[in-house]
């Protein structure tokens, strides 16, 4: 009996010392790839952030701003595919109320150069709102853009219609950029309109207004691009344009009065 005892005491103990080294074994061999794997893992890419306003001299050079209004929309991404091809900076006055479903548009424009202005969030006539009603419209979709845009807060506005007063603007609080060529193409849905618009009416330094929530006016725009190319315009944003202007809070640009 004491030799069996003997015996099986010797085979626990023997199991219990390969458990043993099995254990510390795979201990090992796990930090080990631990730190193997530590080792490989290749450092965090740093996030992208947008690049500065570039300085041009639009005193000399034959410079427009292509102004897009209402988005964004179904359509700016393409859109945006079609100014990158084209090396072309635009500017975007966006609706509050449509950012949110198309946060990766808003946070590529800014990415690709664009300029990011408010529209307010759902397109009132501001005249015909309280003063802080007003504040609202602007305030909510400041907010809409900076959190979509990854940090991009507009420093323009574009009153809906065009309609504003002084008692709009000094509640705006930023200068409110209206344009010279009205390509009408919320109320002519034709892209050879749009082209001929586009191409014929803008001077030095005109303001463009178009909307890219129109899939015929998103059709024109590489030919409208082609045409002012070739009457030699250089494609800035309002920010780009008016670099040397003092733009006032609360008052219009360009003048309309």
């Amino acid at each position: 009996m004491r030799g069996t005892r003997a015996a099986k005491g010797a085979m626990v103990g023997l199991a219990a010392a390969v458990i043993a080294a099995c254990g510390s074994v795979h201990a090992g061999d796990l930090r080990q790839q631990a730190a193997a794997v530590k080792k490989r893992a290749p450092a965090p890419s740093p996030t992208p952030t947008p690049p500065p306003q570039r300085t041009m001299d639009c005193a000399h050079l034959n410079c427009v701003a292509l102004t897009f209004d209402d988005g964004p929309g179904p359509y700016t991404a393409h859109l945006l595919d079609v100014l990158k091809a084209a090396g072309a900076r635009a500017t975007f006055f966006m609706l509050g109320e449509n950012v949110g479903e198309y946060k990766a548009d808003v946070r590529r424009m800014a990415l690709e150069g664009h300029q990011l202005g408010n529209h307010t969030w759902s397109h009132p006539e501001l005249p015909s709102l309280s003063t802080d009603a007003v504040r609202s419209q602007v305030r909510r979709t400041q907010k809409a853009i900076y959190d979509a845009s990854g940090g991009v807060t507009p420093t323009l506005f574009r009153p809906p219609y065009g309609a504003t007063n002084a008692r709009v603007g000094k509640a705006v609080g930023m200068p409110e950029i209206v344009w010279d060529v009205d390509s009408m193409d919320w109320r002519y849905p034709n892209v050879a309109r749009n082209v001929r618009v586009g191409t014929r009416e803008p001077k030095k330094g005109s303001i463009v207004l178009f909307h890219d929530i129109h899939k015929t006016t998103v059709d024109a725009i590489p030919r409208v691009l082609a045409g002012l190319q070739k009457r030699g315009f250089t494609f800035v944003t309002v920010g780009e344009l008016t670099e040397n202007q003092s733009l006032a809070a609360g008052r219009t640009f360009p003048n309309w009065s």
